[in-house]
Order: C-alpha cells, then sequence, then structure tokens
C-alpha cells in the first residue's frame, strides 16, 4: 500500500493551503483554503479542484484562517460529506468565519454582477452559499490537543497547540502502510513565542517524524522582538492623535484584532495613551472576539490573570472601545471628525467594511493606515505597502496621501529566527525529508537553503502539483 502527499496549495505562495495525503486507495486532505490574488485567477482555482471532493474521505484542519478553511463549504457544495477534524476552538471559530466569508461573497458578487450588468458582461456567481456552510458546520468534529484520534484505516492524528489563532493546530500522522509506521507532521502556521493571549507553540516532532510539512511565511524574514509590540503602536498611534487624524488598521478578524484591542487596554491602562476612542467595525470581529471569550483553554498565564483579577476588567471590551453592530453605525465613522481609530476587515484589504474606511481615508494627508499584518501579493493591502501613489478601490482610483505605517513586529508567523529555533528542537534523526510551503518563492528559498545548511537532510521546495511518494 502506497503513500504520498500532493500539494496543491500554499506551494510557493502563501494562500489556498491544500496538500492531499493519500494512502492505498485513501485520501485526508490537510487543510482546504481559499487562494487569495486577481479575482479572475482565485476564483477559477478556488471553483476547480484538481480532485474529485466525492473521493475524500477525511479533511484534518489546521486552524480557521480562511486561506487555511475557507474553501471548505466548496469542498462540501461539490460533494465531500466526511469528516472534518479540527480543535473545539477552531470550530467555534469556523461556524462564524464560514458564514460570514459566504455573505462577503454573496455581496461581492451582487455589486460586481451589477457593474456586469451595465458593462454587458455575463453575470458571476458566488463559490459557495449559506446552506453550504451549514452542511459545512454539520461536519466539524472537534478533538482535544495532545490527544491522538483515528482518521480513516491506517492512519492516526495528534494535534498540538500551534501558537499562532485562538485553537491553531500543528498536526502529526502516524501512518501504517504494509506493516511498517510512517510518522508525516504539518507545521500548520507557527506563531510567536511570547506572543500577547495566546500560548507559545507546542513542538510536533518526535523521534518517531521522519518527514514535515513546514511553512516559511517569513522564512527569510526577521521580525522585531514581541516586547516592542507596545512601542511599536504607541508612537504613530501618538502622531495621530497630535494632528487629529483617523486611523484605519486593516486587520484580520481572528487573532489580529484581539491582539491590536488587547495592546490598546494595556496602553491605556498603564496611562501612556492619550484619550482616542477605538471602534472595531467588523461584524465578523465582533463575533469572534465572543468566541475568543468562550475558550480561555487557549489563552497564556498573563492573560488569564487579567480575565481571573476581575470580572470587570475585561482586555476585549475596555472602556473608550466600541464594537460597530450595524450598517448604519458604520457608515457614521464617515462623517466623524479626528482622532480616533477603526481596526476593520479584511486583513489583506480585499474585501468588507475597511474598503469603504479606506475610500474614505486615503486621500487625506493627516489621516494614517496601520499595516499590521502580512499582505499578500496583488492585494490591495500589498500596494498600500509598496507605498503605490493610486490605488484601486471598488474599481475606482484614489489618490494615496495618507501616512501609511508597516509595523512587523505584530506578525503572528514565526519570523527565520523563531522557524529556526522551533526545527532545532526536532530530533535530527530520523527526519528524513522538510517540504518547504506557504511562503512567497524567496521566502521559501531562503528558509530551504538555510535548512540545507544546518544539515536537516533532504529539504524539498514542491510547486502546485508535486506529487511525492513517502512509502
Amino acid at each position: 500500500m502506497s503513500v504520498s502527499i500532493e500539494f496543491w496549495g500554499a506551494a510557493r505562495t502563501v494562500t489556498g493551503s491544500m496538500h492531499l495525503l493519500q494512502v492505498g486507495n485513501k485520501r485526508v486532505l490537510l487543510d482546504c483554503g481559499l487562494y487569495q490574488g486577481h479575482r479572475d485567477e482565485a476564483f477559477q482555482r478556488n471553483s476547480m479542484f484538481p480532485f474529485d471532493p466525492r473521493t475524500i474521505d477525511a479533511v484534518i484542519l489546521s486552524h480557521a484562517h480562511i486561506d487555511h478553511s475557507g474553501n471548505l463549504p466548496g469542498l462540501v457544495h461539490q460533494g465531500f460529506s466526511g469528516p472534518i477534524y479540527s480543535t473545539a476552538a477552531t470550530e467555534s471559530l469556523c461556524a462564524v468565519m464560514l458564514k460570514d466569508s459566504a455573505h462577503i461573497q454573496e455581496k461581492d458578487t451582487e455589486y460586481v454582477n451589477k457593474r456586469h450588468m451595465k458593462k454587458g458582461l455575463p453575470p458571476v456567481k458566488a463559490l459557495y452559499s449559506q446552506k453550504d456552510v451549514d452542511d459545512t458546520v454539520s461536519l466539524l468534529t472537534p478533538c482535544d490537543y495532545s490527544t491522538p484520534f483515528h482518521v480513516i484505516d491506517g492512519v492516526e492524528c495528534r494535534f498540538e497547540d500551534a501558537g499562532h489563532i485562538l485553537g491553531s493546530a500543528s498536526v502529526s500522522l502516524s501512518i501504517r502502510s504494509n506493516g511498517v509506521r510512517t510518522t508525516l507532521a504539518f507545521s500548520g502556521d507557527l506563531g510567536r513565542p511570547n506572543l500577547p493571549i495566546l500560548r507559545d507553540p507546542v513542538v510536533i516532532g518526535d523521534d518517531q517524524t521522519e518527514y514535515l510539512i513546514c511553512e516559511s511565511t517569513y522564512g527569510g524574514r526577521f521580525h522585531k522582538p514581541v516586547r516592542d509590540m507596545e512601542d511599536q503602536l504607541f508612537e504613530p498611534i501618538s502622531r495621530a492623535i497630535e494632528r487629529k487624524a483617523k486611523v484605519v488598521i486593516p486587520a484580520f478578524s481572528v487573532g489580529r484584532t484581539q491582539e491590536i484591542v488587547y495592546i490598546l487596554h494595556q496602553l491605556s491602562a498603564s496611562g501612556r495613551l492619550g484619550h482616542i476612542p477605538v471602534f472595531v467595525d467588523s461584524p465578523l470581529s465582533v463575533n469572534v472576539t465572543e468566541v475568543f471569550r468562550k475558550h480561555p483553554e487557549c489563552f497564556d498565564a498573563e492573560t488569564l490573570s487579567i480575565l481571573n483579577a476581575d470580572d470587570h476588567n475585561d482586555p476585549f471590551g475596555f472602556d473608550r472601545l466600541t464594537y460597530i453592530h450595524t450598517l448604519e453605525e458604520s457608515k457614521a465613522l464617515n462623517d466623524r471628525s479626528g482622532p480616533f481609530i477603526v481596526i476593520s476587515a479584511s486583513g489583506m484589504c480585499e474585501a468588507g467594511r475597511v474598503l469603504h474606511h479606506l475610500a474614505n481615508t486615503v486621500d487625506d494627508p493627516r489621516n494614517m493606515v496601520l499595516i499590521v499584518g502580512y499582505q499578500a501579493e496583488n492585494t490591495l493591502g500589498k500596494r498600500l505597502v509598496m507605498r503605490e501613489p493610486v490605488v484601486n478601490i471598488f474599481g475606482e482610483p484614489h489618490a494615496v496621501k495618507a501616512e501609511v505605517v508597516v509595523l512587523n513586529s505584530f506578525s503572528a508567523h514565526a519570523d527565520h529566527n523563531e522557524l529556526l529555533e522551533y526545527l532545532r528542537r526536532f530530533p535530527r534523526r530520523p527526519l528524513r525529508r522538510i517540504f518547504v510551503v506557504h511562503g512567497d518563492p524567496d521566502q521559501c528559498e531562503k528558509f530551504g537553503a538555510t535548512l540545507t545548511e544546518e544539515r536537516f537532510g533532504d529539504v524539498v521546495v514542491p510547486a502546485r502539483s508535486n506529487r511525492i511518494a513517502l512509502v
């Protein structure tokens, strides 16, 4: 009985995580994320799977970020009906995030079709519906950290905390084929040690691990220390207060929004931050923050101590923070005078309410856009990071006159040194091969070269559609 792995997403790119494990005639999918990039290419990739979804026996989901979970409803829509294994917190997050993803797609499709109608172009369809999301959520099967569970005949799985977002997991698979045991580990997205709120990553490898699929988002880059996060956020916001600016922070609804709110709470509680109203304008962020409150098992000791010290001491809801619930409340922010902060999704500025805030912000030099997360190629967020003088928002050109500030200590991904330190804790033997994924080509290559120099054995940077035999 042969064992092989096929790489169908996040291969020499950071989006659309999807790896197919074949064990004999059984198939297990590791993640099923949405590919993000040029609209037409993204739609084609996301709507056409490179395999028949009906032939997939199970899915193992590392975490709830849309580039890892976002095409599960598409998989179900096209015939998948097996179990989707995840942690309990990931199950809770997916219940709200996939619903939001379907809603955004429906609204974006509605908007695009209005423009197509005016131009005489054919209509487009959303990738999946709310019903597909409901069907997907019913398949989610929560599993505890550090507790092995059965996936399919011959395959057992164990989750360990990846420290990336709430509920994120690294995956260890024990595979028995023809009486021989093979162990494949998948890092998922790895967090950074000492990040606020969440526990630190737990090394998934042991002295039996032979193969590893490892992320490399920042495999060739270096972050500023986590301890600098407060100061990095404090300095530009202080500037913004002085000039009465509107500050727009595009932030992922899961993890990054809660992190920013937590640090603003700390700055406020210490008295360092002058008075500035803070608005979280993302329906998903509001729902996700409620999920955070329900899963304290994922919190580090510091966050637990804050929550346990005083029932009214809520780091996700301090006194100058307002969660925006309605579209009318969101629109009212356009007419509000600064200074104030708006934290809004999506984190890469590709959809959601943040687009409206940017359209009403970027042309005023008093204002500020704070970039606090990774921006993939061909996204609006990347264009802002590159400080392009004009960007398109909803198909219309906007001159970028606002100050764009990029804060690189806020990444929830381990950098070059942190990835290397994580892997150094693996036993060097019997690790036979490392597959470097989830990174732009230059990051994959740089990290792969370092691993080769460090004598980690055979290092492979797979391309999309590569199939590699393990047994």
